[in-house]
């Protein structure tokens, strides 16, 4: 996201390049790939070349890596290394990992700069929220402030699944209240109710629960009140 509002900013284009793109089961095939990308990025310049999960496509080189592998990782160096030579180029390329250690060392040289995406602050929280929520039908009793310092451990991704979790419990409200075996109106309940804060309260506590079971962490309930 950050690099898709970079590009935004800075007008350039942005190409989303995944490891998949590059991979072929014949001979040969991947180095021409990666020539094709930056063929196109050179073409519609200017351009920033996205990388997510950069670890998983040129993590650092080994003597077992399969030698197609080894190749497109050396082809798309070089590619790359042919961007910098030329001053009047203007494409960028960009990665994103959860883990920079595992990253080549010859790709790190190639990237000069290097931040550290941290967790989100409150106020940050706060914002996260308003953007997800601001198309919602909401109830009074949300306060968005609240739960802003209620997920002090939460970043951008885990408050939209919140989110998302939130609102699955209105949608089984409205399958359970329309549904003619039961005994409630269909048209006290012919649209989707507002998200409330208890909405918001049990998928909290379900996402610490699968959380404490992944880590293995005795499971204690929380909420946001």
């Amino acid at each position: 996201m950050i690099a898709k509002a970079m590009a935004k900013e800075a007008g350039f284009r942005f190409i989303n390049l995944q490891a998949s793109t590059l991979t072929d089961k014949w001979y040969g095939e991947s180095q021409k790939l990666a020539a094709a990308v930056f063929s196109l990025a050179i073409k519609i310049q200017p351009t920033i070349i996205f990388i997510d999960e950069v670890d998983s496509f040129l993590r650092s080189r080994a003597s077992y890596d399969h030698e197609a592998t080894a190749m497109m990782k050396a082809q798309f160096m070089s590619l790359w290394d042919g961007l910098i030579t030329d001053p009047t180029c203007q494409v960028i390329v960009m990665g994103a990992s959860n883990r920079p250690q595992d990253v080549d060392a010859a790709i790190l040289r190639r990237m000069p700069s290097m931040f550290h995406i941290g967790m989100p602050d409150k106020d940050q929280r706060l914002c996260i929220l308003d953007l997800i929520l601001e198309k919602e039908y909401l109830s009074d009793d949300i306060d968005l402030t609240m739960i802003a310092e209620e997920t002090s451990n939460y970043s951008g991704s885990d408050l939209r699944e919140l989110c998302r979790n939130a609102s699955v419990y209105r949608v089984k409200d409205y399958i359970k209240f329309n549904n003619p075996d039961t005994e409630h109106s269909m048209q006290e309940f012919d649209m989707l109710r507002p998200l409330m804060l208890a909405d918001l309260q049990q998928a909290k506590i379900k996402m610490e629960e699968s959380k404490q079971k992944r880590d293995g962490v005795p499971q204690t309930s929380i909420g946001l009140d």
